[in-house]
């Protein structure tokens, strides 16, 4: 689950991380409320930033620093309500309804600090770099020695010598040091007790009196703990989703929208990849990444069908089972139910094989309703395509 950024700043606050002084703005007004209230405090200038969930908002115009509280307004005005569009939005981009009004800070370096799941090491792992204000992938990709890591041993969590180690990594002046190291133990503490999966300070700034912020951050909590976090989950912005993605989640059903026209609907993450792999492998476009899990009931398979049609792009539907928990004939009467109910008028492709796969596949045979079975994943993809690219 993702959050905006004054939600993520707010709760590294708690933790004792340094984040600038600032609050979000739901109209001009507020806005201009905000502004004014930030330079009466002191505040040498102010920074409008667009909330929405994606990166690049600066090149997209989503973040302006305004001298005066006149400017904020104009930018204000520019900002809220325009449909922002970033390399992480797509084309269509994302309507900005809410702002970020902060202080300005004199700064002196821009940084960069985040924390991920290191799959591979089955460890959580600590990274630090000098290109700050960067796409932390563009540095890898470029230069991979510029980001330094400190894997966290499970057991004994995140240590002061490795905050250490990171500060002076990052060329951290000596009085700076001590703060640096509180700094990160802020950031892990609250990445941990979140049950995170992705925490970026990028920019980690350092101002020209040496102090420390998180100029802007990032927070992506693991879902399958959200249930642990009430609080959490009060923060999750629907408007910020894609409708059918939000409503698969009423489901259980793991769905994500893609721009290809062969809709999928799979049991198991894993064959989902491989099954999207292999519609691209055989010349076609997934619409979606669809995962109706290894319990899926009639129901549930029936709001998956409902979901994969209501995307206006889908030509074909690709359905790729390998019975285990989900048995196949399970699976084969809810098709063959959602398929009536609904009155799908694009072809259907199946692959089939697992528990009671020749009861699954007499119930298709048997259903009246014209289903195409491929024998293999190959045979079905191929298929699929052709199949799709015929209904255009």
């Amino acid at each position: 689950m993702k959050i905006h950024e004054y939600q993520a700043k707010d709760i590294l606050a708690k933790y004792g991380v340094a984040v600038p002084r600032g609050e979000v703005a739901n109209t001009l007004d507020e806005a201009i409320i905000v502004g004014k209230r930030l330079l009466a405090n002191g505040a040498t200038g102010l920074v409008v930033k667009a909330q929405i969930h994606a990166g690049g908002r600066g090149k997209g115009g989503g973040v302006k620093v305004a001298k005066t509280i006149d400017q904020a307004e104009e930018y204000a005005k520019q900002i809220l309500g325009m449909q922002l569009i970033t390399h992480q939005t797509g084309p269509q981009g994302q309507k900005v309804q809410r702002l970020l009004i902060e202080e300005t800070a004199a700064i002196d370096r821009e940084l960069y600090l985040g924390i991920v799941l290191d799959r591979a090491a089955a460890k959580l792992v600590f990274m630090a770099s000098k290109a700050g204000g960067m796409e932390i992938e563009e540095v890898a990709a470029k230069d991979p020695d510029a980001i330094v890591k400190a894997y966290i041993d499970p057991a004994i969590g995140f240590q002061p010598y490795q905050a250490r180690k990171l500060a002076f990594a990052l060329g951290l002046k000596p009085t700076q040091i001590n703060e640096a190291v509180k700094f990160m133990q802020g950031l892990y503490n609250a990445f941990v007790d979140t049950d995170s999966s992705l925490l970026e300070i990028n920019p980690f700034i350092t101002t020209k009196d040496d102090k420390l912020f998180a100029l802007d951050c990032k927070i992506n909590f693991d879902d399958n703990a959200i249930f642990r976090h009430k609080e959490l989950k009060e923060l999750r912005d629907i408007a910020e989703e894609d409708p059918l993605e939000v409503e698969a989640s009423k489901f259980a059903l793991n769905y994500i929208k893609l721009d290809g026209n062969i809709a999928c609907m799979v049991n198991g993450a894993g064959l989902a990849m491989a099954t999207m792999d292999i519609i691209q492998y055989a010349g076609g476009s997934p619409a979606n990444f669809l995962d109706v899990g290894g319990g899926a009931n009639q129901q549930q398979i029936e709001q998956a069908f409902a979901i994969l049609l209501s995307d206006r792009n889908v030509k074909a539907i690709f359905i790729n089972i390998f019975g285990g928990i989900l048995r196949v004939d399970v699976l084969a009467n809810g098709v063959v139910q959602a398929a009536k109910n609904l009155d799908v008028k694009v072809p259907i492709v199946l692959r089939l094989e697992g528990t009671n796969v020749e009861e699954g596949r007499k119930i298709l045979k048997d259903s009246g309703l014209n289903f195409i079975v491929g024998e293999t994943m190959q045979d079905a993809a191929a298929k699929v395509v052709a199949a799709a690219k015929g209904s255009n």
